[in-house]
């Protein structure tokens, strides 16, 4: 019996596993079916993206392509005219950047003047117009007579000094050339401001240093003719530099190292020859000897100088030291201490509390004379607001300096000046 079931079996297992693995390898071609589908989809929209990326790029190009030629026809109409629409020859072997450069374009950079009064522009100016455009532009670092204010360079004299140990090197005594002069006022002057003087204004100014060097009468009128044909000085005290021929060989051996000296002594030192215009110390330009600092003390003094003294000694040294050294930008013009006169501007002893325009024998311009007939008074306040904007404070004044705008410098000036009684 038993076998029999076991035969029965068997083919049904049989049969049922048959039937398994049909439907297994169905079920598996239809997926795979499915997967071949998909990816035929995606291929074919990878195509169609790359078909339409390869259409806009190749729009691109041709835009491109377009555009660099028109920009090629602008460019070579712009290179090939002028402003006035000229057409002008093309130059072999050129890069096909900007285009020539218009006459009047190059006078505006051509401003140079040679010796020979090539670049000269038309004008003319006088020596009593100089005076005047000299005091207003220039006097306040080189003097009302081009004597140099402090450290500032003098443009007059010196005549007969370039053999010295200590030459002064002015316009009249050094430069060769005055078409030199003309160019470098004009160009650099005023100082803070230059380039802003006309031809004419230049013309003066140059004519007055000439008359400050006594060079020409004061009725000389300087013009682009004449200047170019006058002689200065000092013309024929330059060479041509043949150094390079005749002494770097002489440099470049070996140094003897013999006969040398036993010792070196300082002769000079650096405070004594500060050349920087408002920061120099008490000091005598190229002198190492202190003892030749100008010093100013009142002669039999008061009994106010003696109390002022007192102060100064009780705090206000330091104040009245700086005062000094500010003191220097007015001493070109006005004097102080034992002895003091009237220069260009009146002495200012006992200036504190002293009517304005009052100093007997000097002649006051108009503005200081009312002032006077008003009974205005120099008191610290009417003198700080005068030094810090003297031509504001004095509408009319013919002081040319230009003023301090630093507090503590007026406040070390008023100090100082009053020390000096009468």
């Amino acid at each position: 019996m038993s076998k029999s079931l076991s035969g029965i079996y068997l083919p049904v297992f049989g049969g049922i596993a048959l039937v398994c693995s049909v439907a297994v390898a169905v079920a598996n071609r239809g997926y795979g079916d499915s997967q071949i589908e998909t990816l035929q989809t995606r291929l074919a929209q990878v195509e169609a993206q790359k078909a339409a990326a390869l259409t806009e790029a190749e729009a691109s190009a041709a835009r491109l392509a377009e555009l660099e030629t028109r920009l090629a026809e602008l460019e070579s109409k712009a290179g090939n005219t002028v402003a006035g629409g000229e057409p002008v020859a093309a130059h072999e072997g050129a890069f096909g950047l900007g285009r020539p450069a218009l006459p009047e374009e190059i006078a505006a950079w051509d401003v140079d003047v040679l010796p020979d009064g090539r670049g000269l522009p038309e004008g003319s100016g006088d020596v009593s117009t100089g005076e005047e455009v000299f005091a207003e532009k220039c006097a306040a670092c080189h003097g009302d007579f081009a004597e140099g204010v402090d450290n500032w360079p003098v443009l007059a004299g010196g005549f007969g000094t370039l053999a010295d140990e200590d030459p002064v090197k002015t316009v009249g005594s050094y430069w060769p050339y005055l078409t030199t002069v003309w160019d470098y006022v004009h160009r650099s002057m005023p100082f803070g401001e230059a380039g802003t003087l006309s031809a004419d204004e230049t013309y003066a100014i140059v004519a007055y240093i000439l008359y400050s060097n006594d060079l020409v009468d004061d009725e000389f009128e300087l013009n682009q003719d004449n200047l170019a044909t006058f002689e200065m000085p000092n013309r024929d005290g330059f060479v041509i530099d043949d150094r390079p021929q005749r002494e770097y060989a002489e440099w470049r051996t070996e140094p003897c190292m013999e006969n040398c000296k036993d010792s070196v002594e300082i002769t000079k030192r650096a405070t004594f020859l500060d050349v920087t215009p408002d920061h120099g110390g008490d000091s005598v330009m190229n002198s190492a000897d202190t003892s030749e600092t100008p010093t100013f003390t009142a002669a039999n003094a008061t009994a106010e100088e003696v109390a002022s003294a007192d102060a100064a000694d009780a705090g206000d040294a330091e104040l009245i030291a700086a005062g000094k050294k500010v003191f220097k930008k007015c001493s070109a013009c006005h004097q102080v201490g034992d002895g003091a006169k009237n220069k260009t501007g009146p002495h200012l002893n006992g200036l504190i509390g002293r009517t304005i325009g009052s100093v007997d024998g000097f002649g006051y311009s108009s503005v200081f004379k009312q002032a006077n007939e008003e009974g205005r008074i120099w008191d610290q306040a009417a003198l700080d607001a005068f030094l810090a904007k003297p031509k504001a404070y004095m509408t009319g004044t013919k002081m040319s300096f230009a003023g301090l705008k630093k507090e503590q410098d007026r406040a070390a000036l008023n100090a100082y000046l009053a020390t000096f009684g009468e």
